[in-house]
C-alpha cells in the first residue's frame, strides 16, 4: 500500500508527460504493440463521441460572451489566482433539449477487437461530424464505417467514398421527410454493431472513475483523455489476454 503513488505524485507526472508532448506518442506505441501481437484493427470501424462534463463556471453574461468569442474577459488577467480556476476552452452544447457544459471525447474503435484506434478531444460545441476526417483509420483491414445519424450527410458519404470506405452510417430523417419503415429497419441492423462503441463509454463511466473532468483547459483535458483512452486499451488487452484471446 505504501508503494502506491498518491494523487499529487500522479498529477505532477501527468503534467510532465503533457508538457513533454509524449502522450499521443505513447498511444501510438501501444497501437504498434497491439499490431505486433496480431491485434491490428479489423472488421471495420465505429466512430462516436461522448460528452465530458465540466464544473459549471459562475460567470456573468458579459464574461461568457467574451469567452465564447475567444477573448479573455476584462480584468481577469489582473487576478492570476482567480484565472487559474477559470476554464476559457470549455463550451456549452444542447443535446436532446438539455444543456451540457464541457468537452467531448471523440473515438474510433475497430469492430473485431474493440480497441480505441484514434481519438480527438474537443470543446463540447464542436459537432461530432467535424471530427470524422481526423478519426477515420486507414489501417483497418476492412472498409466499413459505422456511426450514428450525427455523421449523416451527403458530404460525409462523399468523404468516405473518396477514402475508399463503405458507409454504414445511420440514416437520418427530418420533420418533412421522416424515415421509412425500411430505413428504420436498416438502422436497427446497423445498431447491432454500432452499439459496441457504447460499451467503451460504459466502461469509462462504470469502471474508470466516470467521465466528469476537473482538468482546466483544452490542453490538460487532451492529456487526461489521451491517458484515459490509453488506459482503456491497456485494460482491454489484459482482459483479452486473460481470456486467451490475444494472438501471439
Amino acid at each position: 500500500m505504501n508503494d502506491i503513488p498518491d494523487a499529487t505524485t500522479l498529477a505532477f507526472f501527468r503534467e510532465r508527460l503533457r508538457k513533454a508532448g509524449v502522450i499521443e506518442e505513447l498511444f501510438e506505441k501501444f497501437e504498434s504493440y497491439l499490431r505486433s501481437q496480431g491485434l491490428e484493427a479489423r472488421g471495420g470501424q465505429i466512430i462516436d463521441a461522448t460528452l465530458v462534463p465540466f464544473l459549471r463556471q459562475r460567470n456573468s453574461r458579459e464574461d461568457n460572451k467574451e469567452i465564447k468569442e475567444n477573448r479573455m474577459p476584462e480584468g481577469w488577467d489582473e487576478n492570476p489566482n482567480r484565472l487559474q480556476q477559470k476554464d476559457l476552452d470549455a463550451r456549452w452544447v444542447k443535446k436532446n433539449g438539455i444543456n451540457h457544459y464541457g468537452y467531448k471525447n471523440n473515438i474510433c474503435i475497430d469492430v473485431e477487437h474493440g480497441f480505441i484506434r484514434r481519438y480527438a478531444v474537443t470543446p463540447a460545441n464542436i459537432h461530432d461530424s467535424q471530427m470524422l476526417p481526423m478519426l477515420l483509420d486507414p489501417e483497418n483491414t476492412d472498409d466499413y464505417v459505422w456511426a450514428d445519424s450525427a455523421y449523416a450527410g451527403e458530404r460525409f458519404e462523399d468523404l468516405l467514398n473518396l477514402g475508399g470506405f463503405e458507409s454504414c452510417i445511420h440514416e437520418k430523417g427530418s420533420r418533412n421527410h421522416p424515415l421509412s419503415d425500411a430505413a428504420k429497419e436498416r438502422n436497427r441492423i446497423k445498431s447491432a454493431i454500432r452499439a459496441c462503441v457504447e460499451h467503451v463509454f460504459g466502461c469509462m463511466t462504470m469502471s474508470m472513475g466516470g467521465k466528469m473532468t476537473r482538468k482546466i483547459g483544452l490542453e490538460r483535458n487532451k492529456a487526461w483523455w489521451g491517458l484515459k483512452n490509453l488506459t482503456f486499451n491497456f485494460l482491454r488487452y489484459l482482459l483479452r489476454k486473460d481470456r486467451g484471446l490475444a494472438l501471439a
